[in-house]
């Protein structure tokens, strides 16, 4: 009889809660047990886990890894998916395999260069994936020149930090002036390029943006499995138009994911994000960890979080082929339940609070048990 395999997730976003799910509805039926930390005592992943812990605020990356190597080596982790400090883990594959424990996540060499989005440009780039016009700036005037250029050639420009995950600071410029028009509705991307222009003449540090032309729908996000021989088991794109969304196997947006995830060592679970400039797609952006919405390949009849756990362990999967695409969906959101604790009471004499690790509950305490909504 197999043993059980021990999977760890760090600080991670709400949805993968899902990818926990697929880990125990694995195609093996191998039993899996989940450890998560985190730094919010109301995050789903805490109650979703089998044993759950707070993590401590305010490490360096090194006493991270530190930390990290103690939960492995207590924790008896199989498999960790580092997400918070993944550069500095990555750094210490060999430490952390000294204690039995296989990292889900590329090579040092991978999140170095795909971490910065201007470096990622230009070495994508280098290996003849299209990528979209771009200008780095830290200045007003380097951000209005930027900003004159595109709207010369026609273009709608936007910017977004040169280092960050999601669309966390992305905005688009535009020279309509403030008005009532823009406190109709819900807040928008949209910010005024004088507003911004008096922003960055006051701030007192520098930014780090990236000025680029707003790239055109469907943005299509193509999850990759890949091998530490540098081989793709999976490739699939997941559509993205407006509302609707759906699955993808052509070659436009498939091969360039399997040049830069084979070419550059993005092993294990990757996303690679595609938009259209004019009449082609180009990099829109590369993410070194599992995307949330990975799980939205179970549609395709694709458990591709086991498929990683499984070429982790050294059981290769071989070549995961979907056997059919799932028909177009949305996304709603929809409750999951809390661990059965308040929120730590605020003290002025102590600011950190740490819990017990102690088992997540298979169903909530209660009828009226908190639920928490997941982030479209």
């Amino acid at each position: 009889m197999l043993s059980r395999v021990r999977v760890w997730l760090n600080r991670t976003y709400a949805e993968n809660v899902f990818f926990m799910d697929q880990l125990r509805r694995n195609p093996s039926d191998r039993a899996v047990e989940i450890h998560a930390t985190h730094g919010d005592a109301d995050s789903p992943v805490l109650a979703a886990a089998d044993t759950a812990d707070l993590e401590p605020e305010g490490l360096s990356p090194a006493a991270y890894v530190e930390y990290a190597l103690d939960q492995c080596g207590r924790r008896g982790i199989d498999v960790f998916v580092p997400r918070l400090h993944q550069a500095a883990i990555v750094a210490h594959r060999a430490d952390f395999a000294a204690v039995g424990t296989a990292l889900l996540a590329p090579t040092p060499e991978a999140v170095a260069v795909f971490e910065d989005k201007a470096t990622a440009y230009e070495a994508v780039r280098s290996v003849g994936v299209p990528v979209p016009p771009w200008w780095r700036v830290r200045t007003a005037d380097e951000l209005v020149a930027a900003v004159e250029e595109l709207e010369a050639a026609g273009h709608k420009a936007c910017f977004k930090p040169a280092a960050g995950a999601g669309g966390v600071g992305f905005r688009v410029i535009t020279r309509a002036p403030f008005s009532l028009m823009h406190l109709n509705g819900f807040p928008g991307p949209y910010v005024q390029l004088d507003l911004v222009v008096e922003a960055l003449e006051r701030a007192e540090e520098t930014v780090d943006w990236l000025v680029m032309p707003r790239l055109e729908q469907p943005e299509v996000s193509v999850d990759c499995l890949t091998g530490p021989d540098n081989r793709v088991r999976l490739a699939v794109g997941r559509t993205k138009n407006g509302r609707r969304r759906g699955f993808t196997l052509h070659e436009q947006w498939l091969e360039p994911a399997r040049l830069i995830a084979e070419g550059f060592g993005l092993h294990y679970l990757s996303n690679i994000q595609f938009r259209m400039f004019g009449d082609r797609p180009v990099l829109l952006d590369v993410n070194t960890r599992p995307a949330g919405g990975l799980h939205q390949l179970s549609l395709c009849g694709v458990n591709a979080p086991w498929a990683a756990v499984q070429l982790a362990l050294g059981e290769d999967p071989g070549v995961v082929e979907p056997p059919f695409l799932g028909q177009d969906y949305t996304v709603v959101s929809g409750p999951r339940p809390l661990r059965p604790v308040s929120l730590p009471q605020q003290r002025v004499e102590e600011t950190e609070v740490f819990l017990p690790a102690v088992p997540a509950p298979a169903e909530p305490a209660e009828a009226g048990a908190a639920a928490e909504a997941l982030p479209l």
